[in-house]
């Protein structure tokens, strides 16, 4: 009888071990991960706020970049705005970051639920630096010609994690995996 019962425990040991390497276990990882990344992104911008400020100051500017008058019509000089853009991108990482954490507690508790909030989350996050970064930033605001203000290996990154995490989440899975 004590044998059984040692089997039938190591069965369940081992079942609560291989339920961590399911889809969902992965798709909540992935969503925390994101999450404490724009958790840390947020704390590290209203904490030292003056250092990403100046890189949105020069970007918008567009003062470190080949000044071809072409583009230059298209710098942003205003101080104000410059920094009311900068307000609004920690607001826009400060919403995703709150999102992606529901998201992540939503896993053990209302799967579905947790999927609508960690797309939701990492749609934020994609359009901050695929549209705003990548695309705004990079190209609008020509930041890939700067040696010295050019975020677009870091939007990247971003892009291809929060990428990675939203192509995972919503994999088919069923409650049985």
């Amino acid at each position: 009888m004590l044998t059984t019962r040692t089997g039938a425990s190591r069965a369940a040991v081992r079942d609560r071990v291989l339920a961590l390497g399911t889809l969902p276990v992965a798709a909540a990882v992935l969503t925390g991960v994101n999450a404490v990344y724009l958790l840390l992104v947020v704390f590290g911008n209203v904490t030292d706020f003056g250092t990403n400020q100046q890189f949105v100051h020069h970007v918008l500017a567009m003062d470190t970049t080949f000044h071809d008058r072409s583009l230059m019509w298209r710098s942003v000089t205003s101080t104000t705005a410059q920094d009311t853009a900068y307000v609004a991108i920690i607001a826009w990482e400060a919403l995703s970051a709150l999102v992606l954490t529901a998201g992540t507690l939503a896993w053990w508790r209302r799967p579905r639920q947790a999927r609508r909030l960690s797309t939701l989350g990492l749609l934020l996050m994609l359009l901050l630096f695929g549209v705003g970064f990548i695309g705004i930033g990079g190209e609008w605001f020509a930041m890939w010609q700067s040696k010295a203000w050019n975020g677009l290996e870091a939007a990247i990154r971003n892009v291809t994690l929060a990428g990675l995490a939203l192509l995972v989440v919503n994999l088919p899975h069923t409650s049985q995996e």
